[in-house]
This record gives structure tokens, sequence and C-alpha cells, in this order.
């Protein structure tokens, strides 16, 4: 006769160990500390799946150097709407951290933050034109009135030497610059938060806890079916709320819950690799972070760029991310991934995604066919003196495109991010990528205001307040609150 499984009650039982996570648990904590909150890693740490450091950017998504968030429209101007409102949900993750910095919550913000310059890197002419038009719709307006353009040689020979190395092509090249970007470790923030959080009496994190399987009980409450894959011990949580913040493996949990706002969503998975540099005085003869364009039919997260980053305190230089696919939705996933999410509710809208994304699948074809040599030379359209014996290639982060229906049931490839809720609040999942990480604060915000009715209570505002001032939707409203906004995070600098 098999054991009884143990039943461990809790108020608010969280899916993952990454930052979205830690950012909804920081911030209940805060609101609500006499609450009981589980985190559920299945990794045996947490940030090892795309809140590692070597698994995303690192960028401080604030729209500053990614041109795929300032599409040209038909009429050739620049619409900058995107970027508007990603620039002022990194804001808001920066009040949040600033917050939690001031009143001694977390470490001090170089243990995850750097400034760095944001730059953006265009050549041929019609790049060079598309560049000129962004950053003049964009530098007009508060959030980026620092942003600076050239297309003069010599100053972008200043800002970024290994650009102009002996670049012998004659097309006509611009850059943009502004000082006031940001490289992230996510992780490291990850864990702060967590370590910050897991203090608290009423607050545990379960580690090689996976969890199997999430169903409604009859009396309203969740309960998840968890193996501890180091033990095997089985054990049930019961929870009143539930989120699921688990990357890639969210849309199985979504699927088994069968919340009805869960039907026909699809994931389309894509795997990444860098560039690694191994030569140190290339890796401090650049520091920016320099996005170019994207070729045709890629997906936002690979926009080529070559980054400094910092990571434990080392200085390190990307470029890439390359594109590439697996049929795994985590890097420490299975194979089986993709198959285990077809359900008859869905397939019709992966398939359709399939047909009308058919440059996307011929890149990732072409990407994955890539040689060593075929990447240094992407590398070489960026800087002309790469020598392949600077490099390796390492793999980077796997993330899941989402897929869902439109009001016509065709299936929409969505390149951001996508909050799935329960009707009654109860439940909550997490899908999609890019910007993700950078405006965790946001999204779970937002998720708060969705699930829980006492959001718009006078105690629930004055603390929010407290912790973020200017939420972002005010920030785009108001856009002279900006600097203001920015003294209250000026700390994350010091």
């Amino acid at each position: 006769m098999s054991r009884k499984k143990e039943i461990i009650k809790t108020d608010y039982a969280l899916i993952g160990g990454g930052i979205m996570s830690a950012t909804l648990a920081t911030l209940l904590n805060q609101l609500e500390p006499d609450k009981t909150i589980t985190i559920l890693e299945r990794m045996p740490h947490v940030a090892l799946e795309s809140s590692s450091a070597w698994n995303n950017a690192g960028t401080g998504h604030a729209a500053l150097c990614e041109l795929n968030y300032t599409p040209q429209k038909e009429d050739g101007s620049v619409d900058i709407t995107k970027a508007l409102k990603i620039n002022s949900q990194f804001e808001e993750s920066k009040q949040f951290w600033s917050y939690l910095i001031k009143n001694k919550c977390i470490e001090k913000p170089k243990s995850f933050l750097n400034a760095i310059p944001h730059m953006s890197f265009v050549y041929g002419t019609d790049d060079v034109s598309f560049l000129r038009k962004r950053y003049e719709a964009m530098h007009v307006h508060p959030f980026f009135n620092s942003m600076k353009f050239s297309a003069d040689e010599s100053q972008i020979a200043e800002w970024i030497p290994l650009f102009l190395e002996n670049r012998t092509s004659k097309e006509p090249i611009a850059a943009t610059r502004i000082e006031n970007g940001c490289d992230v470790n996510f992780g490291s923030l990850t864990s702060n938060l967590i370590n910050f959080v897991k203090e608290k009496k009423n607050v545990s994190l379960k580690l090689a806890a996976h969890v199997e399987d999430i169903e409604r009980e009859d009396n309203g409450k969740w309960q998840l079916e968890v193996e501890n894959l180091e033990t095997k011990d089985e054990y049930i949580i019961e929870a009143d709320f539930v989120f699921i913040g688990a990357g890639g493996g969210t849309l199985e949990l979504l699927e088994d819950s069968d919340i009805d706002e869960a039907d026909g969503y699809g994931g389309f998975p894509v795997s990444g690799q860098w560039l690694v540099c191994k030569n140190e005085e290339l890796i401090h003869k650049h520091y920016a972070k320099v996005y170019g364009k994207a070729k045709v039919g890629a997906p936002p997260m690979s926009v080529p760029h070559l980054d400094t980053r910092r990571i434990n305190g080392e200085r390190s230089l990307f470029f890439g991310p390359f594109a590439g696919f697996s049929t795994k939705f985590l890097k420490n996933g299975s194979y089986l991934d993709l198959i285990k999410t077809i359900e008859i509710d869905n397939v019709f809208p992966m398939l359709a995604a399939g047909w009308h994304n058919r440059k996307l699948t011929k890149y990732l074809i072409d990407q994955v066919r890539l040689s060593f040599n075929d990447r240094m030379d992407a590398l070489r359209e960026y800087y002309p003196e790469a020598k392949n014996e600077d490099w390796e290639l390492k793999i980077a982060g796997q993330r899941v495109q989402v897929i869902k229906k439109d009001d016509e049931q065709v299936g929409i490839l969505g390149f951001g991010t996508e909050v799935v809720c329960s009707a009654d609040g109860t439940l909550s999942g997490l899908l999609g990528a890019s910007p993700g990480a950078s405006t965790a604060t946001s999204i779970m915000l937002d998720i708060l205001e969705r699930c829980f009715p006492q959001y718009h209570s006078p105690e629930w505002q004055a603390k929010l307040n407290e912790m973020v001032p200017y939420r972002a939707k005010d920030l785009r409203e108001n856009p002279e609150k900006v600097l203001d906004a920015r003294k209250l995070s000026a700390v994350l600098f010091e």
C-alpha cells in the first residue's frame, strides 16, 4: 500500500525559482508579511535557467538601443510606442530595486547592476536613414533626451573603437548612444531577492521540486503534486493562489490546470548560442552594449549585439545570440517538451503559426547550419578585425515563443510576454520571452492588480506607492515626472 502523501498548506505557491517568482515573492511579502509563501524550483539552485547570467543578454531593456522595439511604418516614420512602454517599465523595476536597497533588503547594486552605454549601430544607406529617423523621434522625449546620434566615423571610433578597426567597407555607418544604460546580472538579482524573502519565517524555498500536476479542488484551493528529484519523495502543496513562472515549463502546467483562459496557447522553442571573447585585451578595449539590426525573419532575442558584461565581478565580451532549434522548452528540459504541449485546442494555431512564419522557419534552419567560421563572419560585420582564435562558442538559454489564437482562430506567434490569469484570479502564469526579466516588476504588479482584490485597498496602495511611486502607465502619461523617478533610483549607481 502506497504511503499517504504529506500535504503542505500555504497561502501562495510560486512555481519557478527565477526572477519572476523572486520579484512576486518579494512584493507579496512586503504587502502581506503574515501570509505564507512557498517557492518551488526543480533545479538544485535558483536562477539556473532563463535568469542565469549566461542564458540571457544581461541588458536592462529600456528600448535605448533595441531597434526591434521601434519599427518603421509604411509611411517611413518610426513608431516609438513600444519603446516608451518598455522604458517606463524598466524605470519601474529600478524604483523597486532602489526601495529594496534603501531598506537594506538586498545587497548593494554592484552585485547585480552596472551602468554601461547602450548603443545602436547600423550600416548601409537605408538603415542609416532609419536610425536617423529613430533618433529624431526619440530624443525629443524625456525618456530618451540624452540620446546622441552620429554618422561620423571618427566619433563612432571614439565610442566603439573595435567597430572601426580596419573597416574597409565604403557603406555609410551610423550609431546612437545613451550613457545611462544598464547591464544586469539577473541571476545575482534573483538570488538576492530569494535570499531576502526566505529569511522570513513564513516563506519557504523548496529545491529539486518538480511539479508533476496541478488541479483545482472542490473547496476552491489548488493542489500541486510535487516530487523531490533528489530523494524521490512525493508531497502535495495546497494553495489559495498559484503563480506559474517556470519559463518554458509554464505552458504544460497551465494546460494541466484546465483553466479556460489557457485554451489555445502553444509554444515554439528557440535556443541560442554566444560567441564569447577569450582575449583580455579585447575585452577591455570595448565598453558598451551595441545592438544591430535583426535579419529578416529573426526572432527578437536574436538581434545581433556585441556586449560588455559583468558576471560575478568579471568583465566579459559576448556577441550574438545565434538562434537554433530544439524541442526542449528548458535548457535542462526534455526533448519531449514540445510534443507534450500539443493538444486538440492548440494544434491548429500552432500549425497556422508555422505556415504564417515561414521566414522564421527558414531563418532558424539557416542558423542551425552555421559553422563556427560563419558565426565569426557575422561578428566581422561589426568588428572587422575579429580573429577566430580569440572567440569560443557557448550555449545560451532556451526560450519559448507564445503561439495563441486571434479572433479568427488563426495562430499568432507572439514575441513578447503574455500573462494568463484564471477568471477568479486564483491562478496566473507567464509565457513568452523578451523583454522579460527587465520588466519583471511591472508584470508582477499587473498580476497583483488582476488577481488580488486588495490591490486597490488603502493599505496596499500606500505600500505600493512607497515601493514604486511612479507606475509605468503614470510615467507614460506624465513624462515630465521621469526626472523625479530617476532621482529615486540614483542609489543604484552610487
